[in-house]
């Protein structure tokens, strides 16, 4: 039979009521179908309009008859899937029958048949048809979660099994002409929209006791669970509380266990974390879990248990961090406190009775988590309790202690070290806590002689597999690197037993031989883990000898040099990232706590030069050490020969250590925003010393007890410790600065009482806002002290302006000199080249060269006398014959050319008849006559 089509001017609606298309389309039509089109896999036409009518009567008598039958055609002709377009009236139709199910049990399959195709994906025409008819896709998805409510186990599996291929959708088999598929996360992207995780949540507590069926439920939950967006709904709908609570149903499957453990794991990871904590932590999930987990710990055997095990103890960890959760109450805290020690302390509890954790991953994972869940557990109080009786420090320290080679241990080599580093890390955070537990296990006695072993040259091959063995591989560096640790816990909790006790074993002088024996093996390898040690070692010493002289010289010599070597490092890698940055400040640490207040090693630190190492720190002008080292040089200059040694110091450029201090008192006053004119002068006489926060606070009435801003800008700056320091080098004949330097000065001078005329104005605007009336006297002291912190102002500006106009009138000097000096250099070079040019006149024109020889006879002889003294016997100076107009000196003979053929150097003048006593002297004229020649006849 052949298919007719009736035209439409209008598509159905969907539940919104918005239309999909404005241009009119054709309706299809019910038909048959012939094999021929079946073959082809296309679409065929059908009235959902009709289909739908026909659902909603309910006055005919045939009528069941025929919906069934009608339905079932449109099963038959979406059999490749929906098309988006007609998905909202499809959804509706589903709607209809689910609604005639409970009276009407038949329904149930057309209904189960339609959910069936709701698993294929979405056919589409357009590209814009997924955006176009999302509003639609996603009402729809929601209504398969609202159909949970309907009493029908087939209904309800095939709605999860339908939910579930949303995830796991299989392409069609026959390819749909003129349509296409939507894309394959398009459903997961409309249930997130239409809210589908909730409402499965919801139907949850309709399943009470319908395993089958809930643990469908939990599986399309697992699947939701792995989008954000749906385990923020699914968190709205209290989901974490609700599956919690069911952990230990009846289950022989053991799905139910698995599949709720992993969709408590989603919750956590993907919606927040604080929310889903709060909602598991409540007396009655903490029972469920601690049921679910003391089975599984002694009766799971299986790889699946032991996996399980320990995933319910993370998620346990996990709640435990909030100290609200009744771990305490429902005796959780207690039974894994026990799990945790029963195989280091004999217990004869019947749950432990018998039981023995193998060396198995999964034991081994477990093992390491009840170690952290010990340390969570043990920051509430009354956990510490349990604690004791649980002899938990004794479990610990029993790890404590150097390998034995020959002893039998259910763990392997590279599980019990890192079981090992684990226990030494936890008994950092929990033997602080148990300080009586820890002295009776001789604890510093163990750890002393675990350190020995570490710093011995005993055979030991570290695998440093782990996150505690980072670093210690092959070595014994990581196994050092938490001792220490967990020695520096215990000397900072400044307990005087436990101190007095380690000093007594020699700890001080057994710290200073490690750091000395770990310079030697500092190399690019373990320089990060070591110089983590030497942090280490140099914290614990600063906490042992802090305020007792007795301790501090025992510190003595090698420690201060042990402190100079680092002090000495390159500069450059305190940029390095490696941990130079934490090694120097533990440096500086130990200085004050090792070294100060200590004479002798005061001095030797004087007599190494260390003052001049911390001057060179201070002028890398970095300041996260600045406050730190100028703490520590006003502590130093109380010792009277640190100033000499203050004062010899210079920098770069010979730089002064006064200049140096000033400098950063003009960065400081930069950064904190006071307010100076470009002399560095003071602008605001009243408040000279006011940075911008303090500009930007309101004076607000405080208690006596409270600091006011004023007060806390003193700490919260570098510049009180500068002027204590140049207050101790007595602020006069600094070397080394500069006007600007000399005008900075003026202002550091006078700090103290800027700071206190601060506090008494700060004094002034509290009376003025408690609207307090002083009595005149007090008014008066009060205006007169004001005035007087003023006036210091005004005359400190004055200084400065007189200090700036002198310079500026030096500058105008020092200028002026150095004009003449250029003036005094070109008029030298004005003669210099006048007298050239009279030489070179006087080298290539006769006349000129007689001339010049007749002003010079004439010169010497208008400086002689006129008349001569009598019987005074004159000699004469001048040598006849000579060529020359420059004065003559001593006559030099230089055998270069022989003297029988130039006749010696006076060969031509007036005196080479006489004989001179020198080799190559003059030789005697000779007068020659030369003859001529003979001339010769032409011939004619």
């Amino acid at each position: 039979m052949s298919t007719a089509e009736a035209p439409a001017t209008a598509e159905p609606q969907g539940p919104g009521g918005r239309g999909k298309s404005s241009s009119p389309r054709r309706i299809p039509v019910v038909g048959l179908v012939t094999e021929d089109e079946d073959a082809q896999g296309a679409l065929k036409p059908t009235d959902l309009s009709h289909v739908t009518k026909l659902l909603e009567e309910t006055d005919k008598d045939d009528l069941e008859e025929k919906q069934l039958k009608f339905v079932k055609k449109l099963v038959q002709y979406y059999q490749n899937g929906f098309p988006l377009r007609d998905l909202a009236q499809i959804f509706k139709i589903l709607n209809l029958c689910a609604g005639k199910i409970e009276n009407q049990p038949c329904f149930i399959e057309p209904a189960c048949d339609i959910i069936k195709l709701c698993g294929l994906p979405f056919l589409k025409k357009k590209v814009s048809d997924e955006t176009t008819y999302a509003e639609d896709t996603a009402n729809s998805i929601a209504l398969l979660g609202d159909l949970m409510k309907v009493p029908s186990s087939e209904l309800r599996i095939q709605i999860c099994k339908c939910i579930v291929d949303f995830y796991h959708a299989e392409p069609p088999k026959k390819h749909i002409t003129g349509y296409q598929q939507a894309s394959s996360t398009y459903k997961i992207q409309m249930a997130e929209v239409g809210g589908l995780a909730k409402m499965m949540v919801q139907s949850l507590a309709l399943l009470e006791n319908q395993l089958v069926e809930k643990l469908w439920v939990l599986k399309v939950l697992q699947h939701l669970s792995t989008s954000e967006v749906n385990c923020t709904l699914m968190m709205k709908a209290q989901a974490a509380s609700g599956i919690c609570i069911h952990l230990n149903d009846p289950d022989p499957s053991g799905q139910l266990l698995f599949r709720s453990s992993e969709i408590l794991w989603n919750l956590l990871e993907k919606s927040p974390k604080e929310e889903i904590i709060q909602q598991l932590s409540n007396l009655e999930c903490l029972l469920t879990l601690k049921e679910v987990f003391k089975h599984l710990f002694m009766r799971g055997f299986s790889h699946y248990d032991r996996q399980l095990r320990n995933d319910v103890l993370v998620i346990t960890t996990i709640i435990a961090q909030n100290p609200e959760a009744p771990m305490i109450e429902c005796g959780f805290t207690k039974d894994l406190i026990l799990f945790a020690t029963f195989n280091e302390v004999k217990s004869q509890n019947p749950l432990v009775k018998g039981l023995k954790l193998s060396n198995s991953y999964e034991d081994f994972e477990l093992k390491k988590l009840l170690f952290n869940i010990i340390v969570i557990l043990s920051k509430d109080l009354p956990t510490l309790q349990l604690l004791i009786d649980g002899k938990v420090v004794l479990a610990l320290f029993s790890y404590v202690k150097k390998p034995e080679k020959h002893k039998i241990s259910e763990w392997s080599a590279a599980q019990y070290e890192e079981l090992q580093l684990h226990a030494i890390a936890t008994l950092s955070s929990v033997a602080p806590l148990l300080i009586e537990e820890y002295m009776s296990c001789q604890g510093n006695a163990q750890i002393l002689a675990f350190l020995e072993w570490c710093e011995s040259e005993d055979s030991f091959f570290s695998h440093g597999n782990s996150f505690h063995g980072t670093g210690g591989r092959g070595n014994k560096f990581a196994h050092m690197r938490y001792t220490l640790r967990l020695l520096r816990a215990m000397v900072y909790l400044e307990d005087e037993t436990v101190n007095k006790d380690l000093c007594e074993k020699g700890t001080i002088q057994q710290l200073i031989g490690i750091f000395k024996n770990t310079i030697s093996k500092l190399n690019d390898k373990e320089e990060a883990i070591i110089l983590e040690i030497q942090s280490d070692i140099l914290l614990t010493l600063s906490g042992l000898c802090e305020n007792n002289i007795l301790r501090k010289e025992i510190f003595g010599t090698e420690g201060v040099d042990i402190i100079l070597h680092v002090m000495k490092t390159d500069p450059k890698k305190f940029q390095s990232g490696l941990g130079y940055n934490v090694l120097l400040f533990s440096t500086l640490d130990s200085i004050w706590c090792c070294v100060l207040a200590c004479y002798a090693s005061e001095d030797y630190f004087l007599e190494k030069e260390g003052i001049f190492l911390l001057l060179d720190l201070l002028a890398l002008n970095q300041k996260k050490f600045c406050n730190l080292i100028l703490g520590i040089m006003v502590e130093f200059c109380d010792n009277p020969k640190t100033v000499a040694h203050v004062n010899a110091w210079r920098g770069k450029k010979d730089q002064t250590a006064a200049s140096l201090l000033i400098k950063l008192w003009r960065k400081e006053e930069k950064e904190l925003g006071v307010k100076r004119d470009k002399h560095g002068m003071i602008i605001d006489t009243k408040r000279p010393l006011f940075t911008s926060f303090q500009e930007e606070q309101k004076i607000m009435p405080l208690p006596a007890n409270c600091p006011t801003i004023a007060v806390m800008d003193i700490a919260e700056n570098i510049r009180a410790k500068i002027y204590a320091v140049l207050g101790k080098l007595d602020f006069e004949n600094l070397p080394g600065l500069s006007t600007e330097d000399f005008v900075t000065l003026c202002i550091i001078h006078r700090y103290l009482d800027f700071k206190i005329g601060e506090i008494w104005n700060e004094i002034c605007e509290e009376i003025k806002l408690e609207m307090l009336i002083p009595v005149t006297t007090d008014k008066e002291v009060l205006e007169a002290i004001t005035t007087a912190s003023e006036n210091i102002g005004k005359m400190v500006a004055s200084l400065q302006s007189e200090m700036i106009e002198s310079q500026a009138r030096q500058d105008v000097q020092n200028e002026q000199k150095a004009y003449a000096k250029i003036q005094a250099t070109h008029k030298q070079r004005e003669l210099a080249n006048k007298s050239w040019e009279n030489f070179l006149a006087r080298t290539s024109n006769a006349k000129t060269l007689k001339k010049a020889k007749r002003l010079q006879e004439k010169a010497i002889k208008s400086s002689r006398y006129s008349e001569q003294p009598p019987n005074a016997i004159v000699h004469q100076t001048d040598i006849k014959g000579l060529n020359t107009t420059v004065p003559s000196g001593g006559v030099v003979a230089v055998e270069s050319t022989p003297v029988r053929l130039v006749g010696g150097p006076l060969a031509d003048t007036d005196i080479a008849v006489k004989k001179l006593p020198i080799q190559g002297g003059a030789l005697q004229r000779v007068k020659v006559k030369i003859v001529d020649e003979p001339k010769k006849s032409v011939p004619t």
